[in-house]
């Protein structure tokens, strides 16, 4: 597994010992040793997952860097939480995904109203497998647990991933104050039943 680690709330840093790498195109800082950078066009998630992605216009930007020696990644200042993988899937809103390891299968799944709602897309990025992945986030990634006797609600502005066995809809809360002008602005979430986590951020895009 490659290294990943927190060089500091805002600075990834990965160790690579002739290995290879999945990042943002751009998010390269600085790096030592020998390193090499190429643009990457399927990223993992196969021919299929990459056409969906073009068809509507959401295609990831990546490039493979690989080599022996020391990058450092970031984006936009934003704060990034590695999050290490054990055979797990992650479903993971496509614009938080900084970096990831190549023995990651990524794919596409269907986001639907909450996607179209929060502007971010009408798909999500699935990672899966034995890896780290790197995530960022508008302030630090929080992580609520979610428990049968326990369903989440989100707003799908804070929304950036979950993992588990987790079963989502998009519901709305919709009354009479909506229909005057006077509704809390909150009339749309997200929620989550079953078990498992779900990852937000502390600020709405």
């Amino acid at each position: 597994m490659t290294r990943f680690r927190n060089n500091s709330d805002r600075l990834l840093e990965v160790t690579l010992q002739n290995e290879k790498v999945l990042a943002i195109a751009g998010s390269m800082v600085a790096y030592t040793g020998t390193i090499k950078f190429e643009k990457s066009i399927l990223g993992g998630e196969g021919i299929f997952g990459a056409l969906k992605r073009k068809v509507t216009n959401e295609g990831m930007q990546l490039m493979q860097t690989s080599g022996t020696g020391t990058v450092f990644f970031a984006q936009d200042a934003a704060e990034i939480t590695v999050i290490p993988l054990a055979g797990e899937k992650m479903i993971i809103e496509s614009s938080s995904l900084l970096a990831y390891d190549t023995s990651l299968k990524t794919g596409t799944s269907f986001a639907g109203l909450r996607g179209a709602a929060s502007g971010q897309g009408l798909f999500s990025t699935t990672v899966e497998g034995q890896g780290n992945i790197a995530v960022i986030s508008r302030g630090n990634l929080i992580m609520l647990e979610v428990t049968p006797a326990n369903p989440l609600r989100v707003d799908p502005d804070a929304f950036v991933g979950y993992k588990g066995n987790i079963t989502q809809e998009f519901v709305f809360d919709v009354n009479w104050r909506t229909m005057v002008g006077q509704s809390s602005g909150e009339s749309y979430q997200h929620k989550f039943t079953g078990q498992g986590v779900v990852f937000i951020q502390p600020a709405e895009r």
